[in-house]
This record gives structure tokens, C-alpha cells and sequence, in this order.
């Protein structure tokens, strides 16, 4: 049977309960049926569909194999609510439906959700649309963003904007641009969402994420106050886990090692459980939180065996948006259901359900859940946490790459040089700086324009690095010589086009100290 494809975008949710609906109504199979001494042609028992449907979530890469037959039965009674199916009188709405030989049949009908239009980019409280990142491949060309160039530029003496031959000159200064703490948390934030952006492959993470959700001291915090086990630290203890809830999981996680000397009794380790399970449902809402519902439903699609890697690298990222406490929470209590799950020692903590399926049934319903409820809420829940506890220790640890490009990006803009034109305003003031884009973002471009920027910009970053490489007086000679060597190894044509020399033996350039009247040096940067 066909399936299609649901990308990620605005209401996915919506949109798979669409396909379910279409897969139900287009292969269910129809027949005659007597009941109560009448027949009824085109309709199905109950037990029926709750078989057939039940075995095409199994087969769904959306669902998976971990649903269960009750699962199914509950999705059927909202089938039944939302009239997608109705009983051989026709009745729905308020009627019950249960796993028998009742009989049902589809209607004449069967009106799918509507799909909502997104808010336009101008409507009250909308989000500016980001930039679109491409992916690997390279094709892209960068913009500069500053959030303060008009206040900066309001300052700026007009002269000095209109440019031209009569625009006064003086003596040129450089200094260092220093970054204030909200630069970096924009920082963090913005490298950060651009990489989830690149994952998940849209054009824009408005489509799946309202972005006044995202706090960049959350991320902060989540990527740098971990103790050695790689768990998120609070500062505020009493947003953590209680004392005792904290002692009842280690008790199930280590079992039956944690402590010999507790109170035991039969059946005590299914109370132990039941005190943790009541405890996270007691939470106001989900650990994924619902201002990030949209988003994990988003990641769902990625669940797929042939995109294992890169579903585990956006729940990376995406866990890190999560409030610390939520993200300790949730580590702390997938860490246990994995090692329960694989503690053969434990004892049936059901009688007709296995360990593994109760860890994702129990907990499912307090990971992920929307503030509205939705109709496959249950069914997506249990996707994501059976897979969330395959994968814990992988997707709740802190991605170094990403550490590393943010603290290069922070460390390259704490250096870099800004040149200053010491020209006084028209009142006499003080010298001012013109305005320098600090940011660096993305727009999709075509193929032959980023030829053409490969063949140009590129070539002329290059050259204004080694430029900086042989002026910079903040860089030790050691550390000049085996930049350049690496330089030379890197970019050979470049080197040698600025060091044009007839000995190839060595091509080791003399570097002279800068002189002190040197021209002005471009900051290094990858625009156009």
C-alpha cells in the first residue's frame, strides 16, 4: 500500500493523522456481516480493525514496532469521535467502541483534519524567518547581521557615510571589539540553531519552532555545567528531583545491588516503580515541554532505519533547547529505564507485559505530549521514547563539534582587529568606529553563484588571512612560522602567488616586522 512521506513542517501531527486515516479507510478489508438476524454488506468487526490497523502501525516507520493492541483500540474510539468510522446504524460521536464483533463501517464521507495556514512573516508576533541553510555540500554565501548598525550609525558622522573623494582622512587606530555576554549568548543560540536547521532540512525553523522559546543561557547551561557522568548540574536545587524519588531510582537502576539493607518484601520493587511513574506525571507538564512539542514531532520523521545518525544528531540539539532541570530529569530517568530494561535480575514488574514495553508505555505519556491534546499523542510518544532509550547515552550528551565551533567563532571575534578612523564628529566628540558586522548567517544561493564565490570570495579570504598571518604582532614568531607552514600545505597556489620566488626548495618567505605607517588590514572575515 502506498505511504506517503511526511516531511518535517507545521503540523505534522495533523498530517499523519490524515495518512492514517487514508491508509485505515483505503485498505481495511469489507464484507458482509449478519448480526442480529440481518445482514450488513460492506462492514468489519471491531476485533478486525483493531488487528489490521493495528499491524499497520507496527509497519509504519512513523509508529513503529512498539505499539501496542490497546493502543490501537484507543485510537480506533477517536476514529469512531471524530466520525472517520460509524457503527452499521450509523451512530458515532458518543458511542464506545471495544475490541469485540460489534460491527462498523466507514461513512460516506470521511472528512480528513483541515490543515491550518501558517502565519504569515508579518503578522503580530510572528518570528522573522532565519536564513535557509544548505547542507553539506557547501552551497551557500554569507550575510552580515548587526542588531545595533542603526544606533550605530546614527552616530556616525555624515560625511563619513556619504564616502567620496572629500571625505576627511586621519590617523587609523586599531583596536580589539569587545564582546558583550549577550553577543555571546546569541552566539550559542544562533550556531546552534543553524545546525538544527541544516539537520532537519527546512527552509526555515519557524516552520517547526517558535523561536521566543529558545533561551541561549538554557543551551549554555546544558552544554557546560555537567558533572562526569555527562548529567546537567543545577544551580538551584530545589527545581531537582526529590531526595527520595532520586534514592527510589537508583534502587530500580542498580537492582538488586543498591542497598541490601532496605526494606524488602514481595512485590516491593513494583511499588518503588509506581512511586517514580506517579511522581513524573505529577509534573505540570511533559520533560520535552510543550513549547518544543512542534519540534520533536518534526524529528520524528527522521526515525528512520537508514537515518539513524542524523535523528540522533537532532535530538542532540534539540535537548539542549530544554530547561536544565528537564534535561537532568529526562536523563536521569531514561538512564534507568535502559538499565532496567537490561537487568535480568529484575523481576516482572507486570504480569502479562514485558520490562522493556512497560519502560515505554509507563513513562511515554510524561516525555512528549501537547498542550492541546492530539489525537496520535500516545502513538508519537512512544516512538520517540522507545527510541530516546535506545540511544540516551548518545543523544544526551554534549556534542563536542558543536562546543568547538562556537568557541572558535567566540575566540576568532574576541581577537580580530577593527580598524577606527580617528576623525572627530562635526560637535568635536570623541573618534568614532564604523559600524562592523559581528554575525555571520546563511541564504540559499544557486550553483553558479557559488562557483563564482568559490572562485572569488574565497580566494580573497584566503589571501586577507595570510595577510593577517604575517602583519598580526599578537602572534609569536613560533606560531607564525607553523601557521604559514600549514598555510603553505593547505593553500599551495595562493602562497605561492604571494611569494613568487625561483628557490622551490624551502619557499619559506622572510617575514619582516610591520612597519609602523602599514595600511589599514581588513578584518578576516568570509563575506562577499
Amino acid at each position: 500500500m502506498s505511504t506517503h512521506v511526511i516531511t518535517p513542517g507545521p503540523y505534522r501531527a495533523t498530517k499523519l493523522w490524515n495518512e492514517v486515516t487514508r491508509l485505515f479507510r483505503a485498505g481495511m478489508p469489507l464484507r458482509k456481516h449478519r448480526q442480529n438476524f440481518r445482514h450488513y454488506a460492506s462492514c468489519f468487526t471491531a476485533s478486525a480493525a483493531v488487528e489490521w490497523l493495528h499491524q499497520l502501525l507496527r509497519s509504519n516507520s512513523n509508529f513503529g514496532p512498539d505499539v501496542t493492541r490497546q493502543q490501537t483500540v484507543q485510537l480506533l474510539k477517536k476514529f469512531l469521535k471524530n466520525h472517520v468510522i460509524e457503527d452499521v446504524k450509523g451512530r458515532w460521536g458518543t458511542e464506545d467502541l471495544e475490541d469485540n464483533n460489534m460491527l462498523y463501517r466507514f461513512p460516506s464521507t470521511s472528512p480528513l483534519k483541515p490543515i491550518p495556514h501558517s502565519a504569515p512573516a508579518s503578522a503580530p508576533g510572528s518570528i522573522k524567518k532565519r536564513p535557509s541553510f544548505r547542507d553539506k555540500e557547501g552551497l551557500f554565501k554569507f550575510r552580515s547581521i548587526k542588531k545595533h548598525d542603526k544606533e550605530t550609525q546614527e552616530n556616525v558622522d555624515p560625511a563619513l557615510q556619504a564616502g567620496g573623494e572629500d571625505q576627511p582622512t586621519g590617523e587609523q587606530q586599531v583596536q580589539r571589539r569587545e564582546l558583550t555576554v549577550e553577543d555571546e549568548q546569541e552566539i550559542w543560540r544562533d550556531t546552534t540553531l543553524t545546525h538544527l536547521q541544516r539537520i532537519l532540512g527546512v527552509a526555515s525553523l519557524d516552520e517547526v519552532l517558535e523561536q521566543r522559546y529558545v533561551n541561549p543561557e538554557n543551551i549554555i547551561h546544558n552544554m557546560t555545567k555537567v558533572n562526569k557522568h555527562g548529567v546537567v548540574t543545577l544551580d538551584d536545587k530545589t527545581n531537582d528531583l526529590p531526595h527520595w524519588v532520586l534514592s527510589a531510582m537508583k534502587s530500580l537502576a542498580s537492582w538488586p545491588k543498591y542497598d541490601s539493607a532496605q526494606l524488602s518484601y514481595p512485590g516491593f520493587e513494583r511499588d518503588v516503580f509506581k512511586t517514580v511513574s506517579d511522581y513524573f506525571y505529577s509534573l505540570p507538564q511533559p520533560l520535552l515541554t510543550y513549547e518544543l512539542y512542534e519540534l520533536f514531532i518534526n524529528v520524528l520523521g527522521l526515525l528512520q532505519p537508514q537515518c539513524e545518525r542524523v535523528a540522533i544528531e537532532a535530538l542532540q540539539l534539540c535537548t539542549l533547547l530544554l530547561p536544565p532541570d528537564s534535561r537532568r530529569k529526562l536523563q536521569l530517568l531514561m538512564r534507568m529505564m535502559s538499565r532496567i530494561s537490561q537487568n535480568v535480575d529484575m523481576p516482572r514488574l507486570h504480569p502479562a507485559i514485558g520490562t522493556r514495553t512497560l519502560m515505554v508505555h509507563t513513562f511515554s505519556g510524561c516525555v512528549l505530549g501537547s498542550a492541546e491534546e492530539c489525537d496520535l499523542d500516545e502513538l508519537l510518544a512512544t516512538r520517540l521514547v522507545s527510541f530516546l532509550m535506545d540511544h540516551q547515552e548518545s543523544i544526551l550528551s554534549v556534542p563536542e563539534y558543536l562546543v568547538s565551533a562556537i568557541n572558535d567563532q567566540i575566540q576568532y571575534l574576541r581577537t580580530v582587529q577593527v580598524p577606527i578612523d580617528s576623525v572627530s564628529n562635526a560637535d568635536g566628540g570623541a573618534p568614532v568606529c564604523a559600524p562592523v558586522p559581528i554575525y555571520a548567517f546563511c541564504h540559499q544561493i544557486s550553483s553558479a553563484e557559488f562557483e563564482q564565490q568559490k572562485q572569488v570570495s574565497s580566494q580573497k579570504a584566503m589571501e586577507e588571512l595570510l595577510e593577517i598571518l604575517l602583519t598580526n604582532q599578537n602572534i609569536s614568531e613560533k606560531d607564525r612560522r607553523k601557521k604559514l607552514k600549514q598555510f603553505q600545505k593547505q593553500y599551495p597556489d595562493i602562497y605561492c602567488r604571494r611569494f613568487p620566488s625561483s628557490d622551490r626548495e624551502n619557499n619559506k618567505p622572510k617575514i619582516k616586522p610591520p612597519l609602523l605607517n602599514i595600511k589599514k588590514t581588513k578584518a578576516f572575515s568570509i563575506r562577499n
